[in-house]
């Protein structure tokens, strides 16, 4: 089978990003034993990087790369605040190279890296971490099969075999 809109994919990749000197940084990687398990064509994953997996099969080796537009955008150089220290009474005070979890008005969840403490304020960095990077993927597919009708309910998967193990 292989892999389009409403399959459960599991995949074991290697991500790198290239440094200023243009050589490759290695980020991160999921192995058989930790593989990515996804419902594929949900939105869940960089639409880019579902496109370059459409129609690969269980066994199949692949290896792409993502400007920074088709992965997690560009540096937005609007996107750094200014916190309040006091906002950080009940915690420890971060310190600059720290990713703190914040929440917006709205309740969303997301995280920001702290790049200066000052006496006032803790100044933080609102890009994703990996905004304005070149992505590159390297993996292979481990396997491809449809989804339940509880996954595509719920609209992600329940794991490698259809399980979701609650």
């Amino acid at each position: 089978m292989s892999i389009k809109p409403n399959t459960v994919v599991s995949l074991t990749y290697e991500l790198h990003t290239t440094n200023e000197e243009g050589q490759q940084v290695f980020v991160e990687k999921a192995d058989e034993q930790n593989a990515l398990v996804f419902l594929y064509g949900t939105g869940m994953m960089l639409p880019k990087f579902e496109e370059h997996l459409n129609g690969l099969n269980a066994g199949d080796d692949y290896g792409f790369e993502l400007t920074a537009a088709d992965g997690y955008g560009e540096v937005d150089p609007g996107a750094y605040a200014d916190l309040p220290k006091d906002m950080f009474k009940e915690v420890d005070l971060p310190a600059v190279g720290d990713v703190i979890p914040l929440q917006d008005n709205q309740g969303n969840h997301f995280r920001a890296g702290v790049t200066a403490v000052g006496d006032e304020v803790i100044s933080v960095d609102l890009n994703h971490p990996m905004a304005g990077k070149h992505l590159i993927f390297a993996g292979k597919i481990l396997t491809v099969r449809e989804a339940t009708q509880d996954e595509l309910s719920h609209g992600h998967a329940h794991g490698a075999d259809g399980h979701s193990g609650h």
